[in-house]
């Protein structure tokens, strides 16, 4: 049996309005919902590739249900004090059956393949809804990673998180919100010349952005490289702040909502998403200030694109009068700046 006829999907008819963004018009339908659960089956740990056999076919208009797990082996979680009733069945089998892995670390849940989907479209994800699913999460300092390598020890702490009131104490005396938790990584499958690619650097196919701005309401728009798209949800973040300067964020598992839309009308060179507020531009590479470059020169082309009556000097200078500019991270390898465009200013 196929890994496509193991998925765990419940499907359910369903009808979606848009989300109020200044980009959609009119009302779509969602001809479906399908629940994706974690589990050996239904995963695929470290890597990207074009190879990979979907677990799942949708539509376009299609809303799937992706709920992942955290990156730390369950027999560990217990020795730190969690409680095994708090652990998916899923989550155990995957660290106890899993021995296809890397080159990265993360537990990617999928892909999804979306029909009609091909090389040169665009992928239209709108990430519905993110709800925390786990009751604990994990920080870690790495003696060699992060953005002082060198001068920490490894190190690392096991937070347990409120559901209830959306918190977690970080440190003794130290609560942090977590109302806008996001998965660290949604990517589409490279080109098949890439071969099988490491999760840990994001790129044209997004994966390990890392960006605390694609929560709850945002989308999230990626070139397609292979037929049917192979997208896949992974990195569950709790809460992060910008730069994810030591490595991680408060790593857990998520539920996340996302509807697929293909776009053939639309053409991109990186990645870009919107938020209600925002339009949404990315520049990724090794060197930050050639990221950076990247980001300023996508909102150029974007404001021209979009407002054919600015032209370039004039996007330029919009650009440093209006556009926040923030250190997506700066932790994994290819490191991301985004430019965060406001909408209101355009009347």
């Amino acid at each position: 049996m196929g890994r496509k006829h193991r998925a765990i999907l419940i499907v359910i008819s369903a009808t979606f309005g848009l989300l109020s963004l200044n980009s959609f018009v009119g009302v779509l339908q969602a001809q479906k919902t399908y629940e994706l659960k974690a589990s050996p089956e239904n995963i695929h740990w470290g890597y990207f590739s074009a190879e990979l056999e979907p677990v799942i076919r949708v539509n376009p208009g299609d809303i799937v249900i992706i709920e992942d797990v955290p990156r730390l082996d369950p027999v560990d979680m217990e020795r730190w004090g969690i409680p095994a009733e708090e652990m998916s069945e899923g989550y155990r089998r995957i660290y106890r059956e899993v021995t296809d892995k890397g080159p990265g670390p993360h537990i990617m849940v999928g892909p999804v393949y979306i029909n009609g989907a091909e090389p040169g479209d665009v992928l239209e994800v709108r990430i519905l809804e993110v709800e925390l699913a786990y009751t604990f999460g994990y920080s870690r300092l790495s003696s060699r990673g992060g953005t002082l390598p060198g001068e920490f020890e490894r190190w690392e702490r096991i937070l347990r998180i409120d559901l209830e009131n959306k918190t977690t104490e970080a440190a003794e005396g130290v609560v942090i919100p977590m109302n806008n938790p996001f998965f660290g990584s949604m990517g589409v499958a490279p080109a098949a010349a890439a071969g099988r690619i490491s999760t840990v650097p994001p790129g044209v196919y997004a994966g390990n952005l890392d960006n605390k701005d694609l929560g709850t309401g945002s989308i999230l728009y990626i070139p397609v490289h292979t037929k049917g798209a192979l997208f896949s949800a992974g990195d569950g973040h709790g809460v992060q702040g910008h730069g994810e300067v030591s490595i991680n964020a408060l790593e857990t598992g998520l539920r996340g909502r996302f509807q697929f839309f293909v776009r053939k009308d639309m053409k991109l060179k990186w990645p870009r998403a919107e938020t209600p507020t925002h339009w949404m531009v990315m520049g990724l590479h090794e060197d930050l200030d050639e990221a950076m470059k990247i980001a300023v020169r996508e909102t150029i082309d974007f404001i021209v694109e979009r407002f054919p009556h600015l032209d370039r000097n004039e996007a330029f200078m919009l650009a440093s009068l209006a556009v926040d500019y923030h250190v997506t991270q700066n932790v994994d390898r290819t490191k991301g700046i985004h430019g965060m465009i406001p909408k209101d200013i355009f009347k």
